[in-house]
């Protein structure tokens, strides 16, 4: 097993807790999980053993949120996903990195202002029952799954993105939170073993992840605590808050720029 120092010890607990409060429900804080790991671990080591601590805390709020998913939504966006993923897969080490940061920043800050746009405008594409249809499209539909199954592949990063969509449809808070619980269990799932075919994933990487995985599943239910007492509108503003500021992170890489 790798030595790990003890300031390693305290981000990589850190990072876990926060991936366990974004998992249980508490918006903006997956982002901040991906960069301490980033900060503490080499940049490809950090992608491996984040991933087993994501998978963690998605069993765990699998768990807990077990009655709050949309089945429907899940499944309209899980196969676009997968196919992101096997692009990411076989992408992997093939494109440079600041490409793919740059190309996902405009893509979220270019849906939000087309999704906000849209709500503003008076005329709009409705169905019969006078909802919006757009965001159930397939031109909608389809660049978000590939390009969150690109993303959570790439850089275990897909959360701004799922997270425009499940907004952009219109799920309550607990339904958001369900949905995206399963979608990503599902997806983690399924990159574990790509992962470590990629070298990405290695047996040190996971008895890494085993220090930390306990603290992101006690997160998880810290944060189910405190959910149910954050208003649905001030949960989707800090929401739709934090996808604008991935966006402009990832388009600036504003993190480099400080250091």
């Amino acid at each position: 097993m790798m030595v790990i120092e003890p300031w390693q010890l305290v981000i990589g607990w850190l990072g876990a807790l926060l991936v366990g409060l974004a998992k249980g429900g508490i918006p903006g804080l997956g982002n901040l999980s991906i960069a301490l790991y980033a900060l503490a671990f080499p940049s490809r080591e950090s992608v491996g053993i984040l991933l087993i601590v994501l998978l963690s805390a998605d069993m765990v709020s699998i768990t807990v949120y077990r009655r709050y998913v949309d089945w429907s939504s899940l499944f309209k966006l899980l196969p676009w996903a997968l196919v992101g993923i096997g692009i990411g897969y076989f992408a992997l080490g093939k494109i440079d990195d600041e490409g793919v940061r740059r190309l996902i920043g405009i893509i979220l800050l270019s849906m939000t202002g087309v999704h906000f746009f849209r709500r503003w405008q008076l005329t709009k594409i409705r169905t019969e029952n006078g909802e919006d249809r757009l965001p159930h499209s397939l031109w909608f539909v389809v660049p978000m799954g590939v390009i969150g199954g690109f993303a959570t592949m790439a850089a275990n990063g897909a959360g701004p993105v799922a997270a425009l969509y499940l907004l952009a449809i219109g799920l309550p808070k607990m339904a958001f939170i369900g949905t995206s619980a399963w979608f990503f269990v599902i997806l983690n799932l399924v990159k574990v073993p790509l992962q470590a075919d990629l070298r990405i994933i290695t047996a040190e990487t996971v008895q890494m992840s085993l220090v930390f995985a306990p603290v992101a599943a006690i997160g998880v239910i810290f944060a189910r605590v405190f959910i149910k007492f954050i208003n649905q509108k001030f949960f989707e503003a800090l929401i739709w808050f934090f996808i604008v500021v991935a966006g402009v992170e990832l388009l600036f890489n504003l993190s480099a720029i400080l250091r």
